[in-house]
């Protein structure tokens, strides 16, 4: 950038440019900015221009992660294997609602930033994330697993179903040639797959399929809870808090409750113990 332009930046006010930093969105506009701000002798200038550089680290570092993120794909493609998909489920632990599973294949290079395991990632990204992962993957599939069927063949063995569903949804759209599975691998699927301990904060793939299935269940929980709104489903997620607990207690289990689970039998034993028997 020339002197002359410099000069420019220098007599421009402030809140202009601090809303140019504001609306940057490439490292091209970022260095542009600073080039700006050199020479700059304003304090406001000073810090906009410190921002600038601290965005462009930001950047930089999150680039790298994500490209860590990748290594293990890429190895597997560099050898040939086409159709990499990532596996994970959501809502082993919750006492009520379905258990979901995701399976994401990715495009080979992406710019998904704040990727990482849902449960560490904020739920105003987690949503943002999903609706980017979606809009840019070659396929994702969805499994999911009911109350009722938890009921019958247990929460473990539920969640295992769940992820088959989600390859099988997958595989209908798109071509899938590996499994990389978050912390176990899938039985019944005759895919060749890697099962990776913390995958999803390990593996761009799993992450993906973590955020997905999260956002997902979740909806389907702000849903249950506009029809069961006595428990508050869309706050916990039937996850057993301490308001969950309260509510569970005192209006006793809901049709989506998981009754193979002990609180919810518990609950639904002592309403029992305090229903009249001419009911």
């Amino acid at each position: 950038m020339s002197t002359d332009q410099r000069t420019e930046g220098r007599v421009r006010p402030l809140a202009i440019l601090r809303e140019a930093l504001r609306d940057a969105r490439s490292d091209a506009e970022l260095e542009a900015l600073i080039q700006i701000f050199v020479g700059d002798s304003r304090a406001g200038a000073r810090a906009l221009e410190s921002r600038a550089r601290g965005r462009l680290e930001s950047g930089r570092r999150e680039r790298e992660r994500l490209s860590g993120l990748m290594v293990l794909r890429d190895e597997l493609t560099g050898r040939g294997v086409r159709g990499i998909a990532g596996v994970d489920e959501v809502g082993v632990g919750p006492l009520a609602g379905p258990v979901v599973a995701s399976a994401v294949v990715l495009p080979a290079r992406i710019e998904l930033h704040g990727l990482d395991d849902s449960k560490r990632v904020r739920p105003a990204l987690r949503r943002t994330l999903a609706r980017e992962i979606c809009e840019i993957a070659i396929g994702v599939g969805i499994g999911e697993v009911s109350v009722e069927e938890i009921d019958q063949i247990g929460i473990y063995q539920a969640a295992l179903a769940a992820m088959r569903r989600a390859v099988a949804s997958l595989a209908r759209t798109t071509e899938v040639g590996y499994l990389l599975v978050d912390a176990r691998t899938v039985p019944g699927v005759t895919l060749p797959q890697t099962a990776i301990i913390k995958g999803d904060q390990k593996d761009a793939s799993i992450a993906a399929a973590s955020i997905v299935a999260k956002v997902h269940r979740d909806t389907l929980m702000v849903s249950l809870g506009r029809r069961y709104p006595a428990y508050g489903f869309e706050r916990h997620m039937g996850y057993g808090t301490a308001a969950h607990m309260k509510a569970l207690e005192r209006h006793g289990p809901c049709p989506i409750h998981r009754r193979s689970f002990a609180p919810v039998e518990n609950a639904e034993r002592r309403a029992l113990m305090h229903t009249p028997a001419h009911l």
